[in-house]
């Protein structure tokens, strides 16, 4: 009688998965939504860098502009006879100086600027006026200048273009003096409706203070003796 050898017979039915298969499967799908979900927040993270915030409403009048132009000169006018003197301007007065004397893109000054008379918008002190050079670099890219005044912060609200795309930058902080340089504490900001992280701001802000490019540009003029916002208002303290 003749023996048959043994020989395996695979089961029926369905065939034993593949180990090594499985994870690259396992890999592949992971990797597919991690790409499509950095897509998707790229996109997110675009459209809130796109989207400008809708801006403060505040106040410019010539009449506040040329107010300010009158507090200059008397100031100018205590200091020159060695007396010490305090200015103090509100959100209007600031916001309507600004208008008068930042010529922004549109080959115009603001309304507040051209209703001004000649000598109130060659009176204030040339120390408190930028270098020519400062603002055609200004103008290049800054389309809007927008400031508050809250409590003892102030919010500036900007508006400019990145290739011929208007985005919108927010900082709020507070304003002071330190050994005659303008210093600035950044307390929130965001550009566009994405809010900037405070260790990004406040690292930004300080390489930007510290940078000797811009050291001499955030000077103060040598008879300022202290910057401040109280009470809303800018006061700046003459000796």
């Amino acid at each position: 009688m003749r023996v048959m050898p043994n020989i395996a017979i695979p089961p029926s039915g369905n065939p034993m998965p593949d180990p090594h298969a499985s994870r690259m499967t396992a890999l592949v799908l992971i990797f597919r939504i991690v790409r499509w979900t950095v897509y998707a927040s790229a996109l997110i993270l675009l459209i809130l860098l796109l989207h400008k915030s809708a801006p403060p409403i505040v106040s410019r009048t010539p009449e506040a502009a040329a107010r300010v132009e009158q507090k200059f000169q008397n100031v100018q006018q205590a200091v020159a006879q060695g007396q010490p003197a305090t200015l103090r301007m509100d959100e209007t007065e600031l916001n309507s100086y600004l208008a008068s004397h930042l010529v922004l893109p549109g080959g115009q000054a603001s309304d507040a600027a051209n209703a001004l008379p000649d000598n109130a918008t060659n009176g204030a002190p040339n120390a408190e006026l930028p270098a020519m050079d400062d603002v055609e670099q200004m103008r290049s890219n800054v389309k809007d200048v927008k400031v508050q005044l809250i409590d003892d912060r102030v919010r500036a609200y900007v508006v400019f273009d990145v290739h011929g795309k208007e985005m919108t930058l927010q900082l709020e902080g507070t304003l002071g003096a330190d050994n005659g340089f303008l210093r600035f504490e950044p307390v929130s900001g965001q550009i566009g409706a994405l809010p900037i992280p405070q260790a990004t701001l406040e690292a930004a802000v300080r390489r930007m203070m510290e940078s000797p490019e811009n050291r001499e540009k955030l000077k103060l003029p040598s008879d300022i003796s202290d910057l401040k916002i109280e009470n809303g208002e800018v006061v700046a303290k003459y000796q």
